[in-house]
């Protein structure tokens, strides 16, 4: 067995920072559990942040609708009092038991722990946009060639050419030709055919801002590319004509989607079942004693993959792993409605009932 020298020890990590990672948060800090949080993103919100930030979500309990961020934020707001740390940008590479039943956990940026328990709430994988297939353009990653907006104050008053026909090319594309502190200069959308899968009204919209001649829509695919002195100027595209046009460009923003792949997950000696783990639904369980599976990256019989099932599995997962992190005391259920347990780690005042 290696040694290793001054890892964190915790009795929790929780793989991925996504609704069901952060409610797990929430479900291990009610029974008094601090957690560390890792994730290949570098923020949280998993899936709900990268494809649909701001689209509504309307099967959240007791919430009629709220968006992606909304909810990232709120379940942010909820773990506050028990102060998780996040180590984000970085991919778990390497999970080894140890001798006294812990396991050691090193990520991609060098990160180590020795935790009791590891929760893998990943959802379908680490996230990886596909990429534009054109030789060298590769080379213009995060300086002129984009797969994310992180920031749109960075486009702003820049002349953008826009990849893709779903939901994410649509919603930039209107976002940078509508008056806003970023809006952009000029805005042209290329996308192999006149279909897309986006919701009609937003397309709707994409057309008659071309026909008003505040952005052009491109039927084609990116075949080349120009550059001068390490700049890129012009990309090729190709259209149904067959005829290859240079557009002038000082960014491009391209939306293919996201590939998720389960990365390392997949060389951990667990039970895998269509690239997802198999678990029980006592505890959810991975076959590794100690290594739980919640949300989308779980299956079992009848599995849902719909947050708030992943929550429902957040709170048993939590129950489930109490023997292991503290095996001599006793877990009750509790509610935080009456327990003043509860409400004392929560931070607020237990109230008085006539």
């Amino acid at each position: 067995m290696r040694k290793h020298s001054s890892p964190i020890e915790t009795d929790a990590v929780i793989v991925g920072a996504g609704p069901v990672g952060l409610f797990q948060v929430f479900e291990l800090g009610l029974l008094e559990i601090k957690v560390h949080v890792v994730d290949s993103l570098g923020y949280p919100g998993g899936q709900c942040i990268e494809l649909y930030p701001d689209k509504p979500i309307y099967d959240i309990p007791a919430i009629p609708v709220c968006t992606g961020r909304e909810l990232t934020n709120n379940l942010l707001e909820q773990i506050k009092p028990f102060g998780a740390t996040f180590h984000y940008g970085q991919e778990i590479t390497v999970v080894e038991r140890q001798i006294d039943g812990r396991f050691f956990v090193e990520t991609s940026r060098g990160t180590r722990f020795l935790t009791k328990t590891i929760f893998i709430a990943a959802g379908v994988g680490a996230f990886q946009p596909r990429t534009l297939k054109v030789d060298g353009l590769d080379s213009f990653e995060d300086s002129q060639l984009f797969y994310r907006v992180r920031n749109p104050d960075d486009f702003a008053g820049k002349n953008l050419v826009i990849v893709g026909g779903g939901d994410s090319a649509i919603d930039w594309a209107l976002d940078f030709v509508k008056d806003s502190p970023y809006k952009a200069e000029s805005v042209i959308l290329v996308h192999r055919r006149d279909g897309f899968k986006a919701v009609p009204a937003n397309v709707a919209k994409m057309h008659e801002l071309c026909d008003a001649l505040e952005m052009q829509f491109m039927i084609g695919q990116v075949a080349g590319y120009e550059e001068k002195d390490g700049v890129l100027t012009h990309v090729k595209v190709t259209g149904a004509d067959g005829v290859t046009r240079l557009v002038p460009l000082d960014a491009m923003l391209v939306f293919f989607g996201l590939s998720p792949k389960l990365g390392p997950i997949a060389d951990w000696g667990l039970d895998i079942e269509r690239k997802q783990l198999k678990v029980d639904t006592e505890k959810f369980s991975t076959s590794e004693p100690g290594i739980f599976a919640v949300g989308d990256i779980n299956i079992y019989p009848g599995k849902k993959k719909l947050i708030l099932s992943g929550f429902h599995e957040c709170a048993l997962a939590a129950y489930g792993a109490m023997s292991i992190i503290t095996p001599e005391k006793k877990v009750f259920l509790q509610y935080t409605t009456t327990s003043p347990k509860l409400h004392k780690v929560l931070g607020v005042e237990t109230p008085e009932f006539d």
